[in-house]
């Protein structure tokens, strides 16, 4: 397959229909549309239903209307993973076939009482392909990227240079390869999630050359994080409240640094949006992999009462 660079900016969020939109999930949604509106953008939607053992019964159509709710509206039609499996499967299968990829048969105990990362073991052993995962066989690792928030962000040695799985043992493609499948596909020209992300990013980027596909710029957005913990569904972060959309949307723009002026305190989601988007400025971002808040709504992002 060929790819081709677009001629506009091209964002997009990603989510997992692993449980509904929470508040660290309104960041990385917000921070993108804004990204791509800046830029007099497109902003797509692309729902990550790749791991069907994880996903929440109802949970696509609860993201969209969430998004929809706090005035999120994409652009084109949304797209989904699990419909992507041929194309997913034809790129595994060129690679295999140019020996670019290998079947694997290690568990992860084996990993981990060899150190934590994968050695390599079953590189040169050409193994069977019932019950392997498939590797990639990663000749020209990446060990730092820039990224136009953090800076220059390095990863260490052994996790940039292993040969990472690419389809896993139960058939289920890996994340690495259907994001970077996907952004390749639409034509994604930066990539804008959160900082739990960073690390993954060298890996992404070896995909990227290894199919001379155009690379993005990578934005990673400060993480919420409430007592260290990064605020996720498996933390039990509370849902958004689609009934009163305001007040997160407010404090959303605030923890991205851009504080809304006192005269909207009153103001509808397309108002505030309306604001954000001419005065959206990405320097005032914070930066750093993560912001810790204090409580539920700390003082800084707290939406001015009505006078």
């Amino acid at each position: 397959m060929t790819y081709s660079a677009p001629d506009r900016y091209i964002g997009r969020f990603a989510p997992s229909p692993s449980g509904p939109l929470h508040f660290g999930s309104l960041i990385a949604a917000l921070g993108s549309y804004l990204q791509a509106k800046a830029n007099q953008g497109l902003w797509l939607v692309r729902i990550e239903d790749l791991d069907p053992p994880r996903e929440v019964p109802g949970a696509a159509d609860d993201i969209l209307r969430t998004l929809d709710a706090f005035g999120l509206h994409w652009d084109g039609e949304v797209v989904y993973q699990s419909r992507c499996h041929d194309r997913y499967q034809a790129v595994l299968d060129d690679w295999a076939g140019r020996g670019l990829s290998y079947h694997c048969h290690c568990t992860r105990r084996m990993i981990a009482e060899a150190g934590g990362f994968y050695s390599g073991h079953c590189r040169d052993l050409r193994l069977p392909a019932a019950g392997a995962a498939v590797r990639l066989r990663l000749e020209r690792p990446i060990h730092d990227f820039e990224d136009r928030l953090q800076g220059r962000v390095a990863v260490a040695g052994p996790l940039a240079e292993e040969d990472f799985i690419i389809r896993r043992r139960d058939g289920l493609y890996a994340y690495n390869l259907a994001v970077v499948l996907d952004d390749a596909e639409a034509g994604v020209t930066e990539v804008v999630r959160g900082a739990d992300l960073l690390e993954p990013t060298v890996r992404q980027i070896a995909l990227y050359r290894l199919l001379g596909a155009p690379e993005p710029g990578w934005l990673h957005l400060p993480l919420a994080t409430r007592g260290g913990h990064k605020l996720s569904k498996q933390n039990h972060a509370p849902a958004l409240d689609r009934r009163r959309p305001e007040m997160p949307l407010w404090q959303a723009l605030a923890f991205l640094g851009q504080l809304p002026p006192p005269d909207l305190a009153g103001a509808g989601v397309a108002e505030l949006l309306a604001w954000a988007r001419q005065h959206w400025r990405l320097e005032r971002v914070p930066k750093g992999p993560h912001i810790e808040l204090k409580h539920a709504c700390s003082s800084h992002l707290e939406r001015p009462a009505l006078s």
